[in-house]
């Protein structure tokens, strides 16, 4: 649907001046309608009152200061408690479909501290007749200003379909009030002024009432439902199952409008549709469910009848559907309307199942051209449409469209040709490894063939395939590597690969308790624990040992994830089983103190893989600023891995009033850190203050603990349940297009120097909610100078923050700089 909507978007955008219908998609329409812009002039800006001509309606533009005036609209006397007597008014001019609204006080440069707390929308399609706006449970005061400069956008939920809007201040107790205000959403195209229904019914399923009425209709309610809009226009389309909703909380049946053919003996529900001028209708689409194993079908046959003047024309347009009975996907139908033209259409719905159930109608249509020199119509009297320009109409559209489909064979073809190219590719590997691996191969085919008859799986393959997408992409799964040398040491490994992503969906994964997460997705076929532990252990691995297990005492628990747990353990005798490159304070006689990351026994295949990689890439990393892996205890569960312990916890916890040159030292170490990984081509993608640990003397080292500690739960936004995203820390691109890339983790970084400079006394965007910080990577997206940036910090110099805190928010990836100038410039601020 959304496509379909994006391409009709396109041919509209081609024909500026053409009257076509847009498909309307709620989330999408979400553009500023002119208030802040100027496109809405003054004389379309009233209201009832103002204190003085300084504060008058033209005034009350939201983030508008021409230098004229108080900065705001002010009534002429104090708002009341009901809010119902003083308003702002906006005429738009014409039809709009309006899904969100600013506001803001007025502070006049300082001089001015008035805001409206609260207050609430009415609208009107006519000028005439007001409705009062209401959430989708009846609420009807919005939530407003808490100060006189920050902006509060407020989703309305449902939108509106209006040409005039009111905002009315409401306040507890009287007080003078002050609003600047601005409307945004997109012009409705459809004409349509309101449609007449009968009232939607009840159903009981399975014990189950389902509501199937038009609960947010704003016209007359009575045994019908006449002159208003509601569900069917709201631009919401109902899931495939009725019983659930795109809204969360709300009641079985809640997206549809539905009736039974019990309450109708003639066999068909009547609806009638009335619009904002005469126009040439080519089409109507009725969205419908169509689940028949419950009662519920789409329509049979829809008749229409018009009407341009006083009187329906009594011929009519009839359209029989071809009934499924393999799919029961929700689906739109369209109904041709044969190019009639009409100010008001009056159609007959006619049932196929004991239920039919509707989502949204939506009418395609051109405005009707006059030409009474020519012989009218035989079905209308009174006007004839111009063929001439809609000839020219639709042969434009045809050229558009013939256009457009060049375009998507030509973009289908290289997709073709490139799928054969890595087909191609790969197989070309594969032989370039077998060739290479044959003698490996041979002497590791007695290992594998006795392991695989103590129960471990087959596999005909025993090394990985290292096949990467591009040279910049990076798929949205794991933490990701490009390791040459690993490319030797993990070929004699189960098979997997390193492109897919981890999860059915692709959608992006952090794991619970990784300490260095990975971004190899388990494969379907891999070896059995003791295959994996025997290749781990041998050849360049042999400095990984297995640490006896009797020997780790356990002390505290540090944190806890989905698939396992952190723990503080005293290792004894640890100091006399590592190697000389790892000098560890202490006596070798004292146990040492390590961080014991386990694995739950009752862990998938998927998860203990996992665990097996991660070890492995562990093994590898030698870094003086990254969180080094002691040891291992693999032999029977639980899977353990052994680290080293910061004891002063996590930088988030650790920094208090310390002096500006420690906080930079931090910093310092961190770009340093993460300048090593970016040199192994490594992609953290949860860098933050809450995954760099302290030790001794201020020594920092990055790690990857922080989701597995329900201290920063909130630091986390779950995406329709599945993925669980740092998004205040996150690029535009990694949160809107799934991309990680070491400029993302460029960006993450900038946050994180954010976090130092502010002793992290507050979270990023404090002030922004979880989807305002996603609605502000849109505007990073859209580049028009709307996007939030992070303020300065009070102990930041100006250079720090303009030089390197905003290069890191660079919107294009590639102009943002990299570890090793971000390390040496912040070594240069040291100096």
């Amino acid at each position: 649907n959304l496509r379909s909507c994006y391409l009709l978007s396109l041919l509209y955008l081609m024909l500026p001046n053409s009257d076509e219908y847009i498909c309307v998609f709620a989330e999408m329409c979400r553009y500023p309608l002119g208030m802040t812009g100027g496109q809405i002039q003054d004389e379309d800006i009233s209201a009832s009152s103002q204190w003085s001509e300084s504060t008058a309606a033209r005034f009350g533009r939201l983030d508008f200061d021409n230098g004229d005036g108080d900065g705001a609209w002010c009534p002429d006397i104090m708002s009341e408690p009901d809010g119902l007597k003083e308003y702002l008014q906006v005429d738009l001019r014409s039809l709009h479909f309006i899904t969100l609204v600013g506001t803001q006080g007025r502070h006049a440069d300082g001089m001015g501290n008035e805001f409206a707390q609260r207050y609430r929308i009415k609208y009107s399609r006519d000028g005439s007749n007001w409705v009062a706006w209401h959430d989708r449970k009846g609420g009807q005061v919005i939530e407003g200003n808490r100060n006189a400069y920050d902006v509060v956008l407020k989703d309305l939920e449902p939108p509106i379909i209006a040409r005039f809007v009111r905002f009315m201040p409401v306040t507890d107790h009287s007080m003078i009030v002050c609003m600047r205000v601005e409307l945004y959403g997109c012009e409705w195209l459809d004409g349509l002024m309101s449609y007449s229904i009968p009232d939607g019914q009840q159903m009981i399923y399975r014990g189950l009432d389902v509501y199937l009425n038009d609960s947010v209709y704003d016209g007359a309610s009575a045994e019908s439902l006449t002159k208003g809009l509601g569900q069917l226009t709201d631009g919401t389309w109902g899931l495939d199952d009725f019983l659930h909703s795109h809204i969360y909380g709300m009641w079985p049946g809640y997206d549809y409008v539905g009736w039974t053919n019990k309450s109708f003996p003639r066999g068909f529900v009547e609806m009638s549709f009335e619009f904002d001028h005469v126009r040439n209708f080519t089409s109507m689409k009725v969205h419908c469910s169509n689940m028949f194993n419950r009662g519920v079908r789409m329509f049979r046959q829809a008749t229409c009848y018009f009407k341009s003047g006083s009187d329906w024309e009594a011929e009519s347009v009839s359209f029989k559907l071809s009934m499924d009975r393999v799919s029961q996907r929700a689906r739109f139908v369209t109904v041709p309307l044969g190019d009639r033209t009409a100010s008001a259409i009056r159609c007959r719905f006619y049932f196929s199942d004991i239920w039919m159930l509707f989502s949204e109608v939506a009418f395609q249509s051109g405005s009707a051209v006059y030409n009474t020199s020519l012989a009218p119509r035989k079905h209308d009297p009174t006007h004839k449409v111009d063929d001439s320009n809609t000839r020219i109409l639709i042969g434009c559209l045809v050229a558009i469209i013939a256009i457009l489909m060049t375009i998507i064979v030509i973009i289908l073809w290289r997709q073709v040709w490139q799928k054969m190219l890595e087909k191609a590719s790969r197989r070309m590997l594969d032989d370039e490894l077998t060739a290479r691996l044959a003698v490996q191969t041979q002497a590791f085919s007695f290992h594998h063939s006795s392991l695989s008859s103590e129960g471990g799986s087959n596999s005909n393959s025993t090394y990985e395939r290292i096949f990467p997408l591009c040279s910049d992409y990076q798929e949205p799964s794991r933490l990701i590597r490009k390791l040459p040398e690993f490319a030797q040491s993990t070929e004699n490994l189960g098979p997997s690969s390193s492109s897919r992503p981890s999860g059915s969906d692709g959608a992006p994964h952090y794991a619970e308790a990784d300490i260095i997460s990975l971004q190899e997705s388990s494969g379907s076929n891999t070896y059995s624990i003791t295959a994996v532990n025997m290749n781990l252990f041998t050849g360049r691995d042999s400095a990984m040992r297995e640490f006896p297990r009797h020997k780790l005492t356990f002390k505290e628990k540090l944190g806890e994830g989905q698939f396992g747990e952190v723990h503080l353990c005293e290792a004894e005798g640890m100091q006399d089983f590592l190697d000389e490159d790892l000098p560890i304070e202490g006596s070798s006689e004292s146990p040492l103190l390590v961080a014991v990351k386990t694995l739950r026994e009752d862990a998938n295949k998927n998860a203990r893989n996992d665990f097996l990689k991660e070890i492995r890439i562990m093994s590898r990393l030698r870094d003086p600023n990254i969180v080094r892996l002691l040891a291992v205890c693999v032999d029977t569960d639980p899977l353990c891995m052994i680290t080293e312990y910061m004891e002063n916890g996590d930088l988030n916890q650790f920094l208090c009033n310390l002096r500006y040159t420690k906080l930079i030292g931090m910093a310092i170490q961190i770009a340093s850190g993460m300048k090593y990984l970016s040199s192994l081509n490594f992609v953290h993608r949860d860098l933050a203050t809450r995954n760099c640990l302290v030790g001794k003397n201020y020594t920092i080292k990055i790690a990857d603990f922080g989701m597995s500690r329900n201290l920063y739960r909130g630091d986390y936004y779950r995406i329709q349940g599945r993925a669980v995203l740092p998004i205040r820390w996150m690029s535009w691109e990694s949160i809107l297009l799934g991309k990680f890339t070491m400029a993302s983790d460029v960006w993450a970084f900038g946050v994180t120097l954010w976090e130092i400079l502010t002793l992290c006394k507050e979270q990023p965007y404090s002030q922004l909610s979880d989807e305002q910080v996603i609605e502000n990577t849109g505007e990073f997206f859209r580049d028009q100078g709307k996007q939030v940036y992070l303020p300065k910090p009070p102990c930041c110099p100006d250079g720090v923050y303009s030089d390197l805190m905003l290069s890191c928010w660079r919107r294009n990836a590639k102009h943002r700089p990299s570890f090793q100038e971000i390390h040496s410039q912040l070594m240069e601020s040291q100096a």
